[in-house]
């Protein structure tokens, strides 16, 4: 009897260590939720599949990495509309085969001409607001679209369009993560009638598994795609914005559409260990990545353990520096001098340093003295058959934009403008025809002159500290482009916004399951404010080239609906 009680506790025992684990896994590491997407003749990621699935429909007819992602983004603005729409912005770098070199596309959308901060100051206004036309700037999506395409596009855009078309007049199920966004969102915007039209067309937020329709969009891509970008910014579309606006209260003019043009900019890159990291120039937020990994890189963080409190209580810290940066500089290169070279300098990254303790967390950090923060967004990240690669991010600002939906046209217009400071005399101060500060970034990395890893995190403030993370993951820890993406992430709130001030209290870092109470203790001791697992940690999609043997490895976290598929 003895013995038999003996055996049934052991048996017990390997039970609740197998269920404790992480994960059933016997390869790679155990907190990885699946293996690599592993193919040859191209792969795309993203956070819808259907969506994905369109991109390898096109690359199978012919077309480009840029062609792809154009589908893939215009099926994310019917399927996704929580995150993404031609209401909104885009960014993008392509890596470009034959020529060998990157090309960078800032094709974000200035405050219309008519307003300015006196119109703040007459209303006593002291913080932009989320929601209604105060925070409308001109989307630059379709824009960013016939850009990219111009250069990189192969098939006809009509072609392009034609399964984000078809989707919008036949319908689609909701995905899970996407229909519990869609829910809340329709539960807050009661008073916007059109948006709870389009919406919400039964009365309700479809739910997950159900079908939904949106047949004007279907008509708006279908203009696009036979009229051009002039439809949308010179055309039938752009009379229709400005009546909207007008008859909302807004200040879109005619103008402000006719006079836009998407930006080639020259992507930015430093030096970490042997790698070249490559982000896009301000307005964006993505030399906050830059001047995180300069500093970085003085550290030998694979010494001190994946995730133990020496290696988190170092990101983070170096993350509060770099964010006062981020908020009181960061802003419209055509309206203030950014002096991007010094903020990633070697000699810089050591005077900033001199902030750092490693062992007591600090309080507060002021920016350095030279001369935002939810978000929702959808990255993709795409490779066709020549290696060709894009990475691509777009985005509403925050879910549904502005909630404003334009009359018979099937999208939300985006709310970028609420992060404009209305601090006079602040780099990002609200302008006419100024752009905003901007959260989304998309990444890239070249090793030896050729394409190695294009990324992103999605997740307003969260992606640089999200891009850090995953870089360090590859780079420092050897991990795939799965486990970089799946490992548990911090996240630090709490540093200045956009309109500059000083960090107080040290912020709240909140931490993903898996990092274990011996660190959290340790994060304590040292002064760091630890919060528990909330969401929000951002949404990872990524693409390794392995250029010599002509392989690709893609990836696609579980935080979001979306996969990576290659043929």
């Amino acid at each position: 009897m003895i013995r038999k009680n003996v055996s049934i506790l052991i048996i017990i025992m390997i039970i609740a260590a197998i269920s404790s684990s992480a994960a059933d896994r016997v390869t790679g590491k155990m907190f990885a939720t699946r293996s690599e997407v592993i193919a040859r003749n191209g792969m795309v990621a993203t956070s819808q599949p259907l969506a994905a699935q369109i991109g390898i429909d096109i690359l199978k007819k012919g077309g480009s990495a840029v062609d792809a992602a154009i589908a893939v983004d215009a099926a994310l603005g019917l399927m996704e509309p929580t995150g993404a729409g031609i209401g909104g912005d885009l960014f993008a770098i392509v890596w470009d085969s034959k020529t060998k070199k990157l090309y960078g596309l800032n094709s974000s959308g200035p405050a219309p001409k008519a307003i300015s901060l006196e119109y703040f100051k007459r209303n006593n206004i002291t913080r932009m607001p989320m929601r209604g036309v105060l925070p409308w700037t001109v989307p630059g999506c379709v824009d960013g679209w016939f850009e990219l395409h111009k250069k990189f596009g192969r098939l006809p855009m009509m072609e392009i369009l034609s399964p984000a078309i078809g989707y919008a007049e036949k319908g689609f199920p909701l995905s899970e993560l996407i229909a519990f966004y869609w829910g809340r969102s329709v539960n807050l915007f009661k008073e916007y009638d059109n948006f709870q039209k389009l919406y919400a067309p039964e009365g309700k937020a479809p739910k997950k598994g159900e079908i939904f329709r949106n047949p004007e969009l279907a008509e708006t891509y279908r203009k696009i795609a036979s009229g051009g970008r002039d439809v949308f910014y010179k055309g039938e579309i752009t009379k229709r914005l400005a009546d909207y606006s007008k008859k909302a209260g807004g200040f879109f003019s005619y103008d402000d559409f006719a006079s836009y043009s998407a930006e080639w900019v020259e992507p930015v890159s430093v030096k970490y260990r042997g790698y070249n990291v490559w982000e896009l120039p301000p307005n964006g937020q993505g030399l906050a990545v830059l001047q995180m990994l300069k500093m970085l890189e003085r550290f030998n963080l694979k010494a001190m353990e994946h995730n133990s409190a020496d290696y988190l209580h170092t990101l983070i810290e170096i993350k509060k520096i770099v964010y006062e940066d981020r908020a009181r500089y960061y802003a419209d290169p055509r309206f203030v001098k950014i002096p991007v070279e010094k903020m990633i300098s070697d000699e810089y990254a050591a005077e900033r340093l001199k902030l750092f303790n490693p062992s007591k967390a600090n309080f507060e950090v002021k920016a350095g003295d030279i001369v935002l923060e939810q978000g929702d967004t959808v990255y993709l990240t795409i490779v066709d058959k020549d290696m060709n690669a894009v990475s691509f991010i777009q985005s509403n600002y925050s879910g549904f934009g502005s909630a404003m939906v334009p009359d018979g046209l099937g999208f939300c217009l985006q709310d970028r403008g609420a992060l404009f400071s209305l601090e006079e005399g602040h780099p990002n101060v609200i302008a006419p025809g100024k752009r905003p500060f901007h959260t989304i970034i998309p990444g890239f990395v070249t090793k030896d002159g050729e394409p190695f890893f294009s990324f992103g995190v999605m997740g307003g403030g969260m992606q640089p500290q999200g891009h850090v993370q995953v870089l360090c993951n590859i780079i420092d820890f050897g991990m795939n482009a799965q486990e970089a993406g799946d490992a548990p992430r911090f996240q630090h709130e709490g540093s200045s916004e956009p309109e500059g001030g000083i960090m107080k209290d040290g912020g709240v870092v909140y931490l993903e399951n898996g990092i274990s109470a011996e660190v959290i203790r340790d994060l304590l001791a040292r002064g760091h404010k630890i919060s528990p697992l909330r969401g929000g940690f951002g949404g990872y999609q990524g693409i390794l080239i392995d250029f010599k043997r002509g392989i690709l490895y893609g990836a696609s976290e579980s935080r979001s609906d979306g996969c990576a598929i290659g043929y």
